[in-house]
């Protein structure tokens, strides 16, 4: 069952915390490569868990995720200033790697496709001498 309020609540989260991390966040560690996927607002609107995509090798995806645990409380602060709510709810931040599997499982495609292709180009050829 949709809940529209908690959608809203979502898509609000989203907007803000993006900006949040973007422009407000001092921390070094932040790869300025992150970006949020989704967002999502527990139905007693008491914990928002976010999922963020992180480029970068796997010491800055660590590093960017210390960094954003460290400032979970300043994001909720500042989300709970703009957001007028019984409760601001609790930040949890998460890793979504599914754009790079996207990445990876479109490069797998591909591979197969011109394996699949050679073959028949090799015969080709070889029926055109």
């Amino acid at each position: 069952m949709a809940y529209p309020r908690v959608n809203r609540l979502n898509e609000e989260i989203k907007k803000l915390a993006s900006n949040i991390i973007r422009n407000e966040l001092r921390d070094p560690r932040i790869s300025s490569m992150t970006s949020i996927i989704n967002v999502d607002v527990t139905r007693d609107l008491r914990y928002a868990t976010i999922y963020v995509s992180i480029l970068g090798n796997q010491e800055e995806k660590e590093n960017t995720m210390a960094g954003l645990q460290k400032s979970a409380g300043f994001v909720r602060r500042e989300v709970g200033k703009k957001i007028k709510t019984r409760y601001t709810p609790e930040v949890i931040f998460k890793l979504d790697d599914s754009i790079e599997k996207g990445v990876y499982m479109y490069h797998k495609i591909n591979e197969v496709n011109e394996n699949l292709h050679q073959p028949e180009d090799e015969k080709d050829e070889e029926d055109g001498e």
